[in-house]
């Protein structure tokens, strides 16, 4: 009977979680089918189907932590029966029954519960059904945050805790700026404690501890500097309110900002090989091609995909892939290939209204641009007072390798070619 393996990780990937199940021991697989989710420290990983037939066994249960190609079940042909779950002791997975047809159920398991199940309301994988019993909890009283409204573990333990039940997801208030770009801030994850002087211990995702690892190894490695500038959005917002009829019509996408500072910082960094460039112990590597990682905001973390030889795109072709990345980033399914790499990264801060920021370095990446909210403010042109749409511009970058001089330079190109975007888009 054919294996259930989990995915090839990437070399930088050593282990992940198992986070859910999809299907239970019994249930009928069609080809393509997601069997089962695993998070690693970059991204949630889909296992599916290779083939119809039905689910035999699982060999890891939710939670349970599993390495590259390590089987996680077998496949059997269609009307076999299921055989017995790995480990008797953990109790079925979600909905999972006994050879009789009924549900089995633990003896502590809460009146009104059948296990794994929450009356539509989520599943309830082992790990946190073992939180559930000892602690006589309601389980359908828990918000699930995981997928499709599973509760994990984290769930549980903030249940236990006093805190987590009849507590949905707190949503984050939209910005003005924010309503006026069209995006939204992402529902904000973290439970609120209750009571007084109330704490809760949550253990960290995965993503969470890579991320958390990452920001700490740049800041000891790299010697960061940020240099700021202003930018006068009102060409390039001429240019976008002017064309953008036209634009959405013949590419069926809107033409936004994200676009105009891709394109403005590519032509950047070929007038700055060093900051495309990245150290590699004692060796510099000049890289000669441009590709940006796009700073995403999604429920499980920042995450950045690369849009890959962005000298090569039209604002189109950027637009449809940052469209694109943003979708799979809501919906969990960023790959890693879709991460791996870049030589340069773009974060706006601005679509949640951050009117300045220091952004930190995506190592192996040497520098790093953090857009701004768009305000009116006076300034000074031509000799006279006048309103303008103006940007803060901040470029972090790893002093080892680039210059005072080059990073303002680099920053004060971007600035000019935004107040006059005819320009790169000329080829001027």
């Amino acid at each position: 009977m054919p294996e259930i393996k989990v995915p090839v990780f990437s070399e930088s990937v050593s282990e992940g979680t198992l986070l859910s199940w999809s299907k239970k021991p019994g249930d009928a697989v069609t080809r393509g089918d997601i069997l089962a989710e695993i998070e690693t420290d970059k991204v949630v990983l889909e296992v599916t189907a290779l083939q119809d037939g039905v689910l035999e066994s699982i060999a890891k249960q939710e939670g349970d932590t599993v390495l590259s190609e390590e089987v996680l079940g077998v496949l059997g042909e269609a009307g076999s029966a299921p055989a017995p779950a790995a480990d008797p002791e953990s109790g079925p997975i979600a909905g999972e029954t006994s050879a009789g047809g009924t549900a089995s159920q633990p003896d502590s398991q809460p009146s009104g519960q059948a296990a794994g199940t929450l009356g539509g309301t989520g599943t309830l994988p082992p790990a946190a059904r073992k939180i559930v019993a000892e602690n006589n909890l309601d389980a359908a009283q828990i918000q699930g945050t995981g997928p499709k409204g599973n509760i994990t573990k984290q769930d549980a333990a903030l249940a236990s805790q006093g805190g987590g039940t009849d507590q949905g997801p707190q949503s984050a208030a939209e910005p003005a700026s924010a309503r006026a770009s069209e995006a939204k801030a992402p529902a904000a994850s973290a439970p609120v404690p209750s009571g007084p002087r109330a704490e809760q211990r949550v253990p960290m995702t995965r993503i969470r501890q890579r991320i958390a690892e990452r920001l700490k190894e740049v800041q000891n490695t790299a010697a960061i500097l940020t240099t700021f500038n202003e930018v006068n959005m009102q060409p390039s917002m001429d240019l976008r309110k002017k064309y953008q009829d036209q634009f959405v019509a013949k590419h069926g996408v809107k033409l936004g900002f994200m676009s105009l500072f891709v394109r403005a910082a590519t032509e950047a960094l070929r007038a700055f090989p060093n900051v495309n460039a990245s150290i590699d112990g004692k060796d510099i590597i000049y890289h000669g091609f441009y590709d940006l990682g796009i700073a995403v905001a999604s429920e499980r973390g920042l995450v950045v995909p690369i849009l890959r030889d962005t000298d090569a795109m039209n604002l189109a072709d950027i637009e449809k892939a940052i469209a694109a990345f943003a979708a799979k980033a809501k919906a969990g399914k960023l790959t890693m290939d879709d991460m791996s790499g870049g030589t340069f990264s773009i974060t706006n801060g601005g679509t949640f209204g951050s009117m300045m920021s220091t952004p930190i370095i995506n190592q192996p990446q040497s520098a790093i641009l953090g857009m701004h909210n768009i305000i009116e403010r006076p300034i000074a042109q031509n000799g006279q007072v006048v309103i303008a749409p103006m940007m803060y511009l901040a470029l972090s970058y790893d002093h080892r390798i680039i210059d005072g001089k080059e990073a303002v330079q680099f920053l004060v190109m971007i600035k000019n070619l935004l107040e006059d975007p005819a320009r790169m888009l000329l080829d001027l």
